[in-house]
């Protein structure tokens, strides 16, 4: 059985797909399963992808009927994942060579932690435009907060993850499946470490804030209410919930300069 099963959703994602799962594929740490379960794209992606499974036996391909989301997508592939470890991983980014021989390094060294992220550069077409550094353990605070970790980035511990019953499927947590699965392993006593070191390459375009619809945006404010009660955080804390709100009623020049003055290299 593999150390690492790594999880993948592709939605029409043959611009980038292959170089994400070279990335991969070209580890320094190889024990690992490459899940990918394609969610009903109409592009070339899952030819792309066959051909990566015909001469490499460690990449299995799932296929949804019909698109489902990220969320039921990456439970099918937990359905089948063997690993000790749950790598995520996305089919737009890149993943650093050493990123998996390090994150297995700290789980095995540090047995208190069930989820370990790295810090980021972010790039788009015109190359890598920014960097976020992010080091330590995360608290309930930060989780509750946005300051936890890159989903595609983490590596996490497979009874962890199984314990809480994987991601919450559903329109409450569409575009928000991430934070929900923080908040459910943090309340259920896991915790988590972010690496200080750059080993991962997160496909973002600097005004994609813009671009992201309004639902989503109440849906996080919901989501936040709620586990702002369940996870005990402070009253005080409690106007955060309206953060994603509030941004997605600024002017776009103000967001980006904000973008950019907190992430340019």
């Amino acid at each position: 059985m593999p150390k690492v099963s790594v999880i993948m959703g592709v939605y029409n994602g043959s611009k980038k797909i292959e170089t994400a799962i070279k990335s991969i594929l070209n580890q320094t740490f190889c024990d690992f399963e490459l899940i990918i379960c394609d969610d009903g794209s109409n592009d070339n992606s899952i030819e792309i992808i066959k051909k990566f499974a015909v001469d490499d036996n460690r990449v299995k391909l799932l296929q949804n009927p019909k698109n489902l989301g990220l969320a039921p997508t990456l439970n099918n592939c937990l359905n089948v994942a063997r690993g000790e470890y749950i790598a995520r991983m996305d089919d737009d980014d890149i993943s650093h060579p050493d990123r998996f021989e390090k994150q297995v390094s700290f789980l095995d060294t540090y047995l208190e932690y069930a989820i370990v992220g790295t810090s980021k550069n972010m790039y788009d077409q015109n190359g890598v435009w920014g960097r976020s550094i992010r080091e330590g353990e995360r608290t309930i605070l930060d989780i509750y907060l946005g300051r936890s970790f890159t989903h595609p980035s983490v590596m996490m511990r497979s009874k962890a993850i199984l314990d809480v019953g994987g991601y919450t499927t559903g329109s409450e947590t569409e575009r928000t499946e991430d934070f929900d699965l923080w908040c459910k392993l943090y309340e259920k006593g896991y915790k988590g470490f972010n690496l200080g070191e750059v080993l991962f390459d997160y496909y973002e375009a600097r005004d994609s804030y813009r671009k992201r619809k309004y639902k989503y945006r109440i849906c996080e404010y919901r989501l936040k209410k709620q586990w702002r009660k369940k996870l005990d955080i402070p009253l005080k804390y409690a106007i955060y919930a309206y953060r994603p709100i509030f941004v997605g009623l600024l002017p776009t020049k103000i967001l980006m300069k904000y973008h950019e003055k907190k992430f340019n290299v």
